[in-house]
């Protein structure tokens, strides 16, 4: 399972919390890029609901992973 930032924003507007199977039907209603679906398709089958991005991809850079301090400012 591969995820990009790009590929996840295609599940920014999920219905969250949300089953495998509804974020697989999300994707097929939006029109999602086949590499969303195979990530997803990878997932465990369960009912278990994910909370959110964070639940999928473990590793999904934050805000702060983008913005950092150079102590040798300008």
């Amino acid at each position: 399972m591969i995820w990009t930032m790009e590929l996840a924003s295609y599940l920014d507007d999920a219905p969250w919390p949300a089953t495998k199977d509804e974020l697989l039907e999300y994707c097929e209603r939006i029109g999602a890029p086949r590499e969303v679906v195979e990530n997803l398709k990878e997932l465990e089958d369960s009912e278990e609901q994910y909370e959110s991005m964070e639940e999928i991809w473990q590793d999904i850079p934050s805000e702060e992973d983008f913005f950092y301090e150079d102590e040798n400012e300008y």
